[in-house]
């Protein structure tokens, strides 16, 4: 089958066009493998069938991409790269109404260009290898499919199992229990033995159990689990959480690169569907703070 014709962005002498070539893609988001963690991920074969991708390309050489992750509106999207390359892709190719944006702060002007960009404090990326993880002793058990509905009561989802079975039983989750109820738990986004990657989140205390370890303690044992096949593990925290932030350093997570997080609207577009849920839900959508 003939590869999809690019499309010209004249004013800045590059080429787009979308892409499956998974070695072309990896290969680019190898440069910044920690800020390219999510995607790397979604490039193994469970998760590249819920993504498109689109790359502008200076010659033969890619000088951008921009990834839209499928699902309930707005979708995370990724970008990484030239500017002008991202501008291009999003104009010609890439043009979701409203989104969950991911980009570097030099990102931003080139969304901007056609997007609007809700406000909202920086987002730190953490990582971890086995060189320098601080494991966390605490008494914390593995979480099985079968105790979704306590997640999700953590979660304050009500008793509806919005989060599946499914995403217990492919991922890692770890909880600790007091008088038998689920209090904090802590699992994962995505994980890519290919990649050799995990991505940590979802980790929740309850109001009535904060200031004891709790989430140091489920995030350490997730982590530890991960590390046992994984290269690197990250997370994201807001920039504004200075007990997050010392949580994961105390495991031996540092710091990687700040990044933003925004809600973004195409420009003369309105609200998408679920911009206005509570931050639970939309971090348990897989792009949001762990």
């Amino acid at each position: 089958m003939a590869a999809p014709a690019a499309r010209q962005d004249a004013p800045h002498g590059l080429a787009v066009r979308p892409s499956t070539d998974r070695a072309l893609l990896r290969a680019f988001l190898e440069r910044d493998r920690l800020y390219a963690a999510y995607a790397l991920c979604d490039l193994d074969d469970r998760e590249f069938g819920r993504t498109r991708w689109g790359v502008a390309f200076a010659g033969s050489e890619p000088a951008a991409v921009v990834l839209e992750y499928a699902g309930l509106a707005p979708q995370p999207v990724f970008v990484m790269g030239d500017g002008a390359g991202i501008t291009a892709v999003l104009r010609e190719l890439i043009r979701p109404r409203a989104a969950y944006l991911a980009a570097r702060p030099e990102h931003l002007p080139a969304v901007a260009s056609l997007y609007r960009i809700e406000p909202g404090p920086p987002m730190v990326r953490m990582w971890v290898d086995r060189s320098t993880f601080r494991p966390y002793p605490a008494d914390v058990a593995r979480l099985l499919p079968v105790e979704v509905g306590d997640l999700n009561r953590l979660y304050q989802l009500g008793f509806t199992a919005w989060l599946p079975p499914t995403a217990v039983a492919e991922g890692i989750y770890y909880g600790i229990r007091v008088g038998g109820r689920l209090v904090s738990a802590a699992g994962t986004h995505v994980i890519s033995p290919e990649a050799r990657l995990g991505v940590v989140g979802n980790v929740m205390t309850h109001t009535d159990f904060r200031g004891r370890g709790y989430a140091t303690a489920v995030t350490g044992a997730v982590t530890a689990d991960l590390l046992r096949f994984c290269e690197q593990v990250v997370l994201n925290v807001r920039s504004d959480n200075p007990p997050a932030l010392q949580a994961y350093a105390k495991l031996g997570y540092r710091e990687h690169v700040r990044f933003e997080e925004r809600l973004i609207h195409r420009s003369g577009g309105g609200l998408g569907p679920l911009g206005a849920l509570p931050g639970p839900i939309r971090r348990l959508l897989g792009r949001g703070e762990s």
